[in-house]
C-alpha cells in the first residue's frame, strides 16, 4: 500500500475552504442576531426576498423570480409567507393592469432595521475583542476581498420597468 495522503484539515486551506469557513463563520455570527431580534423570525430564502425588495422596490414576481433565480411558483409561496406575516404587500403596478408590484411594508422595513442592527452589534462585538494587529489584517483582508468581487462580480444594472420613459 502506498502512503496516505495528509488528512484534509492539515492541508493549507484553498480559496474554497477558506470561503467555506469565513461563510460559516458568518452564519453563525448572522444567526445570533437574528435570533434576537422577533418573534417571528424568517427563513434564509424569504430574507433575500425581503432584502430584494428592500434594493429593488415595486418590482414584480417575474423580476423577482430572476434576481433570485427561482421558480415562479417558489417565489410566489416565498411572497405569499412574507404576506401573512405583514413584511410585505403585494399592490396594483400603475404601469400594468396585468401586474402586481411587491413592497415592503412598514413591519418589514423595521424588521430589516432591527436585524442589521443586531447583526452590526455582534460584528462590532467580535471585531472589538480582536487585537489591534488582528483587526487590521482583517480591514486589509476585506479590503482584497472588495477589490476580488468587484472585478468578478457582473454590475446590477437598475430594473427598468414596463411603461417606464427611458432617456435617449
Amino acid at each position: 500500500m502506498g502512503v496516505n495522503a495528509a488528512p484534509q484539515h492539515r492541508r493549507p486551506p484553498d480559496a474554497a475552504q477558506a470561503a467555506g469557513e469565513v461563510i460559516e463563520l458568518l452564519e453563525v455570527l448572522w444567526e445570533r442576531g437574528r435570533d434576537a431580534v422577533s418573534s417571528s423570525p424568517v427563513s434564509a430564502s424569504q430574507l433575500r426576498v425581503l432584502y430584494s425588495l428592500d434594493r429593488d422596490e415595486g418590482i414584480n414576481l417575474r423580476t423577482l423570480g430572476e434576481i433570485l433565480g427561482s421558480a415562479p411558483s417558489s417565489v410566489s409561496r416565498l411572497c405569499d409567507r412574507l404576506q401573512a406575516i405583514g413584511f410585505v404587500e403585494r399592490a396594483q403596478s400603475p404601469f400594468s393592469r396585468r401586474e402586481l408590484e411587491l413592497k415592503l411594508t412598514g413591519r418589514g422595513r423595521a424588521y430589516l432595521a432591527e436585524l442589521r442592527a443586531r447583526r452590526e452589534a455582534a460584528m462590532c462585538t467580535a471585531i472589538a475583542a480582536m487585537p489591534p494587529a488582528q483587526r487590521e489584517a482583517l480591514v486589509e483582508g476585506l479590503k482584497g476581498f472588495r477589490t476580488a468581487v468587484e472585478a468578478t462580480t457582473p454590475v446590477h444594472r437598475p430594473v427598468m420597468r414596463p411603461g417606464a420613459a427611458q432617456s435617449a
